[in-house]
């Protein structure tokens, strides 16, 4: 098995540890061998959300945040095992342009329908949902925003 984290470094799953892969960062991607010994994932419903997302809406940018441990002490949560309730996903589209947000969110939860129905499956799912233009005009004013409070 193989494991590419976000900043597209790889290594095998027996290899051993080395200073600069012994962070994990907020999110992985594994990539799973056919071997029928593998064990499952752990982040089945992530998995889910990323799979779904990336294979329908080719996103330039996608972000999934597991929030469900803010939420395990609400009522509505009482008795769920499921440590995969509660998501953020931020993302940018092309799939997104000239679609008012409202459209592009029943399009992720159209996608993801099946996950929301499940019992145990996502309870809440809090959406950023972007265009590629919408993203770069999002970053240039960060940036303008860190340069001006930089010279002050």
């Amino acid at each position: 098995m193989l494991r590419r984290t976000v900043f597209g470094l790889a290594r095998s799953a027996t290899s051993s540890v080395t200073p600069l892969t012994a962070f994990r960062p907020l999110s992985t991607t594994n990539i799973m061998s056919s071997s029928a010994t593998e064990s499952p994932s752990t982040t089945p419903m992530e998995d889910a959300i990323r799979e779904k997302i990336t294979a329908n809406l080719q996103p330039r940018t996608l972000q999934i945040h597991n929030d469900s441990h803010l939420h395990a002490h609400h009522s509505a949560m009482r008795g769920v095992t499921s440590r995969e309730t509660h998501f953020r996903v931020i993302m940018s589209s092309d799939a997104f342009k000239g679609k008012m947000q409202p459209a592009r969110h029943r399009l992720v939860y159209g996608l993801l329908k099946d996950e929301m129905a499940k019992e145990g499956g996502i309870h809440a799912l809090q959406l950023r949902t972007m265009t590629l233009e919408e993203e770069d005009k999002r970053q240039q004013k960060e940036e303008e925003e860190k340069a001006r409070t930089c010279k002050n």
